[in-house]
């Protein structure tokens, strides 16, 4: 890896992803062509994709992604405010979780829309903007979309509100769904401007402390969960040890790591077991842990196991077919080039 360019990795990787954003400033999960319909705009897959971007310092185009999540919930503000005064009991009463990346209308079809930690994610990115002072809060009504997004995850008591979490699957009390709002909710209370009640970030430590090194009652190691040490940092030394050891021996395969045992998504097998697919952006997620942990042995590892995703195209994948060097049709995956360049850049910066 010495010889390894990294400046010019990270840069042909950025602009993998800045193909990727329409005007309108939301990106797409992978190409505005594609066949299976991650031509949408994801509120989380944006998250994730303005990290490279954080990460380089590159901030005109986090503010146009960020604007663009601000103007998305303030479109749909009636919603919001309507959850925020009867509490959703139905998924689609929640904050969607994917738009229209023209019109950034609703997708009304039956999808998991309760997803909380997609609002976690855009409250985190939004104040994330404005202690850094590149805000993109410039009138009264986004200011006041700002305190309702809070109002709104304290409303929802999502500490203890089952959601379809990261995976848009079951629901379940997710792990990665409370850390990311009681990161969220963490840095907004530094704003002085917004009304952040303490209970609602107590209540969500002491949830993640009871349910950790889980993700959920019915998943044991997770993907997921990795989210609460990169970026969301909410776990103790012994509970991110704990989920580094169970994520490496049991989810981690040569080409990336499986969301979960048992994932019959894309999975290589008619029955639907033991072929999971082998997730691309887990590696550089893995990479990007142990370089901030400053083991640069480990960090490196997984890096050059990150790099061998990267097809001839020079594009990282969503996943690969179990024991396979055949990647799905989500080619680029938006927020695998994202992580990549996050874990070149981390490694870069250790040596």
């Amino acid at each position: 890896m010495s010889s390894f360019n990294f400046d010019n990795e990270i840069e042909k990787h950025l602009e993998v992803v800045r193909k990727l954003q329409k005007p309108s400033g939301v990106f797409t999960a992978s190409s505005h062509s594609v066949q299976t319909g991650y031509d949408k705009a994801w509120l989380r897959d944006i998250y994730f994709m303005t990290l490279g971007f954080l990460e380089t310092g590159e901030f005109d185009v986090v503010q146009k992604a960020g604007k663009a999540l601000l103007s998305i919930f303030v479109k749909h503000k009636d919603k919001i405010n309507w959850a925020i005064q009867n509490k959703p009991h139905a998924t689609w009463q929640y904050i969607h979780a994917r738009f229209n990346p023209e019109t950034f209308e609703e997708y009304w079809e039956e999808w998991g829309n309760s997803q909380n930690d997609a609002v976690g994610e855009v409250l985190n990115l939004l104040v994330e903007l404005e202690l850094q002072g590149k805000s993109v809060i410039e009138t009264d009504e986004e200011k006041e979309m700002m305190q309702m997004i809070v109002d709104y995850l304290v409303r929802l008591e999502y500490w203890h509100d089952p959601d379809n979490g990261i995976w848009e699957e079951a629901m379940e009390i997710h792990a990665s769904s409370i850390g990311s709002c009681v990161a969220a909710l963490r840095k907004a209370k530094q704003l002085p401007w917004l009304n952040v009640p303490n209970e609602a970030v107590e209540n969500g430590e002491k949830a993640l402390r009871s349910l950790l090194p889980r993700e959920s009652r019915t998943k044991f190691a997770d993907l997921a969960l990795l989210t609460l040490i990169y970026p969301f940092a909410v776990t103790t030394e012994m509970e991110t040890v704990e989920i580094l050891r169970n994520v490496e021996y049991h989810l981690t395969r040569d080409k990336g790591v499986i969301r979960y045992k048992l994932d019959r998504y894309y999975n290589n097998n008619e029955d639907g077991y033991s072929e999971e697919a082998e997730w691309c952006f887990g590696l550089s997620w893995l990479a990007i842990i142990y370089a901030e942990r400053g083991e640069r042995e480990k960090a490196y590892y997984y890096l050059r196991k990150a790099e061998k995703t990267v097809t001839a195209d020079g594009l990282v994948p969503e996943l690969y077919y179990s024991h396979t060097d055949r990647p799905n049709a989500n080619t680029p995956l938006g927020w695998a080039e994202s992580m990549y360049v996050v874990a070149l850049k981390k490694v870069r910066d250790m040596a």
